[in-house]
């Protein structure tokens, strides 16, 4: 049974991971889509931090290892299994039981590694406070994952939440809860005044489990209180706080679907039509219809888009819509208005946003894509769950890390990511500029 919002567990003084489904529901969809399609496929996957000037100690490091080691003790327990089953209908019965059994076996799969490091504004700070024990040296951390794809897809979502909590429980302290669940109770009342269809997506970035706590809390509060109109919230990508709060479980796709089809095949101008392909077959025509376009830049996704799915048929007659997660989203919306309209869709389409949103950029997007003449939903992530400022100096905020792990390489080919914006274009490099040579990739849409 859901906990009511107005009770139940106090997890501020509690750390760490405590439940198989407290990650995202597109890593449960893909998942399921390997187990079926790719189940003997080996992958590695690499951790990156694109803020390295935000650093954790060793302190947080030795946490940071405890941590993934418990991610071994993890087990699907009857109520969650009886959620999935009446919440996740998609979910068939063969991917249900695979994860009753699944474990995660970090002493296998997992390799964690720090080095000390002497630059970087904490360590500077501490060092003209006074000497540091070993236990205050900050320093960078390496995360490598290695095993068959099925096997290691859900390491992602835990091991990012835990990087950002150790960061903020041992590097960046200077802050407190307070005023967090006002805070996005006046965010979600902005939203819902506006019209906009929204759902939380702040696992990988949350400042801890309590700061994804109160700001569900907050947004479930404003939905409750708001007086009926096209505003809604949608629900919240993290399955276990789906579970907890009642909520709808919100995801489709990532990237990592379409890299590991394109590094396993080689086919870079076909990898996103095999993706769209392999999805339909796993979950059918209508069901989890929500494409992303950006893995190796939204023009080539579009030619595979407008592909046949079955005769009669596009791909993008047959999805509901696509998310825009990188790039310019009003460029974005242009482009996709041009190309439903050339492909003559007469159905009103979705654009779901996911990319670094607050709340006036979901307001500006709303007003342009509805002019667009099309549905919008808006996926808000690090906004609501890591929005904090210094206590010793309120006007400075106490910035988010800016973390990701990629799937690395499949079956020993390099997998790359080349999205709409060169700044989130991740992998080998050589095969970075191969693939966007052989594509005739254009860096930014307009």
């Amino acid at each position: 049974m859901a906990e009511p919002i107005s009770g139940g567990l106090d997890l501020r003084d509690t750390d760490g991971i405590y439940s198989l489904l407290d990650t995202d529901l597109y890593k449960l969809t893909m998942q399921c889509a390997v187990l079926k399609c790719f189940p003997d496929t080996d992958v590695a996957y690499a951790f990156t931090n694109r803020t390295p000037e935000l650093k954790i100690t060793r302190a947080g490091f030795e946490w940071l290892q405890l941590q993934s080691a418990k991610l071994g003790k993890l087990r699907l327990t009857p109520d969650e299994l009886a959620f999935l089953n009446s919440s996740c209908p998609y979910l068939p019965k063969v991917y249900i039981s695979y994860l009753e059994k699944f474990r995660f076996r970090p002493a296998e799969q997992l390799t964690l590694t720090f080095t000390p490091s002497k630059d970087g504004s904490e360590q500077m700070e501490a060092e003209q406070k006074g000497a540091l024990d070993d236990k205050q040296q900050f320093g960078n951390v390496e995360i490598d994952i290695k095993g068959k794809w099925v096997d290691t897809i859900l390491y992602e979502i835990p091991l990012l939440f835990l990087v950002s909590e150790a960061y903020f429980k041992f590097s960046d302290t200077d802050w407190n809860y307070e005023g967090q669940e006002e805070q996005a109770y006046n965010k979600g009342k902005q939203l819902l005044d506006d019209g906009c269809v929204f759902s939380e997506f702040g696992t990988r970035r949350r400042r801890s489990y309590h700061s994804q706590e109160l700001a569900l809390r907050g947004l479930i509060r404003a939905s409750q209180e708001y007086s009926g109109g096209p505003g809604k919230l949608n629900g919240t990508s993290n399955v276990h706080f789906s579970h907890r709060f009642g909520l709808t479980p919100i995801g489709t796709v990532a990237h990592e679907w379409f890299m590991v089809i394109a590094a396993i095949t080689g086919d870079y101008t076909s990898a996103n039509e095999i993706g769209l392909r392999e999805w339909i077959d796993c979950f059918g025509e209508g069901v989890l219809g929500i494409a992303l376009t950006d893995t190796f830049g939204t023009e080539q996704f579009l030619r595979c888009f407008a592909r046949q799915s079955n005769p009669g048929k596009s791909y993008a007659e047959v999805f509901a819509g696509v998310r825009q997660d990188s790039g310019d989203p009003e460029a974005f919306v242009k482009v996709m208005r041009r190309f439903y309209d050339s492909q003559g869709i007469k159905e009103k389409k979705t654009i779901v946003f996911s990319d670094s949103l607050d709340v006036g950029l979901c307001l500006k997007y709303h007003k342009v894509a509805r002019e667009a003449g099309f549905g919008v939903s808006f996926g808000v992530g690090t906004f609501l769950t890591n929005d904090f400022t210094h206590l010793s100096e309120p006007t400075k905020k106490s910035d988010p890390l800016n973390i990701v792990i990629k799937v690395s390489s499949a079956n020993g080919n390099p997998a790359v990511k080349i999205s709409d914006e060169i700044s989130k274009n991740t992998g080998d490099r050589a095969t970075v500029n191969k693939v966007k040579h052989d594509l005739g990739y254009v860096e930014n849409l307009g």
